[in-house]
């Protein structure tokens, strides 16, 4: 594959993290509020709830589908690189994340933290530090 070859549609990332919840509402609704994410799409199913949903955090296309029988919940770990972990982490805790690492500086000029939605994801927050 051509890396400079434009494959992926308008508006969208070559790789896009998929996520699949019992409630794209509701994922997507955490997302909007940790990251300022940008929701892009809304495909809903005949009942009204939002079967697939897109959303854009920084310059990254997060997918994300309603799970069922056929394709169950299961719970992903995504890397998020942030301005400031520490508000970052602070606004995640109060959409209820819990936490797994307490933001701290690491060894290779980033301070990181990591934390759990409540659909189990695991969202890993970095800083670069010094820039």
């Amino acid at each position: 594959m051509n890396t400079t070859e434009r494959v992926a549609p308008a508006g969208s990332t070559t790789l896009c993290p998929y996520l699949m919840v019992p409630s794209v509402e509701t994922q997507m609704d955490f997302l909007v509020k940790a990251f300022d994410a940008r929701i892009t799409n809304e495909t809903r199913d005949g009942s009204g709830f939002i079967q697939h949903g897109e959303i854009v955090i920084g310059d990254t296309n997060v997918m994300m589908g309603r799970s069922s029988e056929k394709y169950p919940s299961r719970q992903s770990m995504c890397f998020v690189y942030v301005g400031n972990v520490d508000d970052v982490h602070a606004r995640l805790v109060g959409l209820g994340a819990i936490e797994i690492m307490a933001p701290e500086n690491r060894p290779y000029g980033m301070r990181e933290s990591g934390l759990k939605d409540l659909f189990g994801n695991e969202w890993w927050i970095a800083q670069l530090l010094n820039r």
